[in-house]
């Protein structure tokens, strides 16, 4: 079920050595981020890594992909050539249970809905050596946690929330489906040498403050794009004041920074938290290599030498803090709140409060928060607001309920969901609102871009940590300040006092029914069945190989304004089912795009039929039948948000060739590249407000294009000028080797081909 002790221990006694030969080639102390990337390097490195410029070739531990994901994952690694995994893998099913009623009714419903899914992804993780969480039986993240995660390790998976495991000091980095299937088949994966941001912390956290706060305060920092190409490093004595889950918290979030990962140092709590779920042995071992599993000493009497930003943050006077709507880094404290409520016109009527998902569903959460709904209780209150609880796993929902906090929160007016995702992905089949109608909820969860939880883009969605989120559903007002204002009683009113809660169960935690389906010694007869007419899973053909000339005469499908996230680009929701259907999904390709040039949501103009007001789906499926190819122009930091790869694989497969923006998020740029698809940005920014919906384009250059070389876009324009503008690419040997071949997977296929 998890890497046995010899694993680790062999990673272990290899550090040591890596780690000399870094501190000498660089002639000062480590970051514990390098440590970990230099005992992983999957050759040995002939010139040291230039941060933001190196490419290099990594040798993770483990690879972790949820349901949603893993289906175009596993449908591509059916494309590898091998017979098993080269790395061990685990499939969670967490993304494609829907909420409405309760948990009970909720999974008997998804069981049904996606059988055929989840005996797919059941078959062929038995098939090829993977390791199989059933539906219920936690959301990837804590389910890693809680089995797998381990001090010094590298792990990568298809989710963007994956590095929540740094919480226990593991390098762990979302990633599309192709980079993972890289690392299933034995190939070295590949990442840009980050950087490193070190963030100081001091003090303690007290009172109403969590380590929730410490994350929302950074990320109205560091915004959403400050952390790209970089990883988040926490040293200083206030990392020792926070509980293992507390720190998972932090860096779960950290991908709302865009940052390549978080971690923090191995310590006491991540050692309590390893024995509490069975990993003596691990926590046995990582005592004894402590120090690499830590920055150097002298890392924290001159952090300058070593990280390439620090950002100081006393936890002894940080303020609980509140952050959205529609974007994670406009954070406020939340003294500031009801200030806010008034100049911003926020519906100040909180419609639903939700707790718990893969960052906030610890024990310590549910007891702190529980501490709240007790209070509530005694005083004879409850919720004025919808109010949802969704445990992280089965252990964690079977141990809270054991010890009662499930009954507090259900008797202070609560509905306790499935262990899955849910609300917190669109997972949602909200009942109490109109679609379009206004409205605000406050969540525990770590997104709040527009229509992320429920579909309408009129829900303002704010997140705050998991004790005041259950505080202000007993008010029902998002201007409520539980540290400041009373509540109303019957006989007057009363303050609440600050939560309090166990770190950890006294009883140990109850495992429940976990779930867990070993994939045995043999998949070689087992057979994969793919009904041919399926609507939910289609067999994968693979994209053609460039044509080897320019690309001429592209069509300009839209131009994005604004934010354009994962979301905007392939929504969740509904979308989920068709996850395994490349044709079916992509008829949800830039469904909730902002176009300049056209208003309305997904919607645009048709260039060879002239009318308006098509989807964009529909325009580009119109366009790859008349044999046009079509290129996206837009802002910063295109692609934020999740891993999902079908964002760069629906446009390859609707025809696109080129995305070409002011910036890219890391992930969704490493996807594009994966899929063939030309990620180009402009050499000058201001020259996105040249492009005009009606101009024919050409990307030339092609036949030259290296590392660093110039892409010359040519625009055509109907009066028959021209205008040439430049752009420039991250692309190195190997990926633009993928551009060649047409994807990365077909570079992969063609070398399964050779072993076979």
């Amino acid at each position: 079920m998890r890497e046995t002790i010899q694993i680790i221990q062999g990673l272990y006694e290899e550090i040591g050595e890596q780690v000399q030969w870094a501190r000498e080639k660089l002639g000062r102390p480590l970051a514990l981020a390098e440590k970990i990337l230099f005992a992983h390097l999957y050759e040995d490195q002939a010139t040291m890594p230039q941060r933001g410029e190196s490419y290099v070739n990594l040798r993770p531990d483990r690879v972790a992909l949820q349901d949603a994901t893993a289906q175009m994952t596993l449908l591509q690694f059916m494309h590898s050539g091998r017979s098993e995994v080269a790395v061990p893998t685990t499939v969670h099913c967490d993304h494609l249970i829907r909420a409405q009623v309760g948990a009970s009714k909720d999974l008997s419903e998804a069981l049904m809905e996606n059988n055929e899914v989840y005996a797919f992804l059941k078959s062929v993780s038995a098939k090829y050596g993977i390791g199989f969480w059933n539906p219920g039986a936690g959301i990837i993240h804590q389910v890693v946690l809680e089995n797998y995660a381990f001090p010094g390790g590298l792990m990568i998976g298809t989710d963007s929330h994956t590095p929540n495991a740094g919480g226990l000091g593991m390098l762990a980095i979302g990633v599309g489906g192709a980079d993972a299937v890289d690392a299933m088949a034995g190939m070295p994966w590949e990442l840009k040498w980050p950087g490193i941001i070190g963030v100081y912390l001091t003090g303690e956290l007290h009172g109403w403050t969590s380590p929730k706060d410490v994350i929302l305060k950074l990320a109205g920092i560091l915004t959403v794009k400050g952390g790209t190409g970089k990883i988040v490093e926490y040293f200083g004595a206030g990392t020792r004041s926070i509980s293992a889950t507390g720190k998972a918290t932090i860096t779960n979030m950290g991908a709302e920074l865009g940052a390549t990962t978080s971690v923090f140092p191995y310590d006491e709590s991540i050692a309590t938290y390893l024995r509490a779920t069975g990993r003596s042995d691990v926590a046995d071992l990582a005592d004894q290599y402590r120090e690499h599993l830590q920055a150097d000493p002298e890392v924290a009497d001159a952090p300058e030498k070593v990280y390439d930003e620090i950002i100081e943050i006393d936890l002894s006077t940080l303020e609980p803090h509140i952050v959205g709507p529609f974007t994670p880094d406009l954070a406020r404290p939340i003294s500031e709140m009801a200030q806010a409520v008034k100049a911003n016109d926020y519906p100040d009527d909180i419609k639903v409060a939700l707790i718990g998902s893969c960052t906030n569903s610890s024990y310590e959460d549910i007891s702190r928060s529980a501490h709240v709904a007790q209070q509530a209780l005694d005083l004879g209150l409850k919720a004025k607001t919808g109010f949802l609880i969704t445990p992280g796993s089965e252990q964690i929902r079977a141990t809270v309920e054991r010890d009662g906090y499930l009954d507090i929160f259900t008797r202070m007016g609560g509905t306790v969901l499935a262990n899955a995702c849910g609300p917190c992905i669109g997972q949602w089949k909200r009942m109490d609102m109109q679609k379009e109608e206004k409205n605000t909820i406050l969540t525990s969860f770590n997104r709040n871009f527009a229509r992320r939880n429920d579909g309408s883009a009129a829900t303002l969605a704010f997140i705050a940590s998991p004790e005041i989120v259950t505080a202000m559903a007993l008010s029902g007002k998002l201007s409520f300040n539980p540290l400041t204002d009373p509540l109303s009683t019957g006989e007057g009113e009363v303050m609440l006092t600050p939560p309090e809660g166990d770190t950890l169960p006294a009883n140990g935690f109850d495992e429940g029914q976990s779930g867990y389906v070993s994939p045995g010694a043999d998949g070689s007869r087992i057979e994969v069945v793919v009904q041919p007419h399926s609507e939910r899973i289609q067999l994968l053909v693979r994209f053609p190989p460039w044509e080897g000339t320019d690309l001429e005469n592209l069509l300009v499908l839209f131009k994005a304004r604004g934010k354009c996230t994962t979301d905007h680009i392939s929504p969740a929701g509904p979308w989920l089912k068709f996850r395994g259907h490349l044709d079916n999904i992509s008829d949800n390709l830039f469904i909730g795009v902002t176009n300049a040039y056209i208003s309305g949501a997904g919607l645009g103009r048709n260039l060879l039929t002239g009318e308006d007001g098509d989807k964009l789906s529909d325009i580009a499926r119109s366009y790859k039948a008349q044999g046009y190819g079509w290129v996206v122009i837009g802002e910063e930091n295109y692609g934020e948000g999740s891993s999902r790869e079908h964002a760069a694989m629906e446009p390859r497969h609707l025809g696109g060739r080129a995305i070409i923006t002011k910036s890219f998020a890391r992930i969704h740029e490493t996807n594009l590249k994966k899929q063939g698809m030309l990620p180009l940005t402009f050499v000058h920014p201001a020259d996105y407000d040249k492009i005009r919906y009606d101009d024919r384009v050409s990307l030339t250059g092609l036949s030259e294009l290296a590392p660093g070389s110039t892409v010359m876009m040519v625009l055509r324009r109907d009066d028959g000028s021209r205008e040439t503008v430049p752009l420039q690419h991250t692309l190195n040997e190997a990926q633009i080797g993928w551009f060649r071949a047409g994807s990365a997977l077909n570079v992969i296929a063609a070398q399964g081909t050779n072993r076979r």
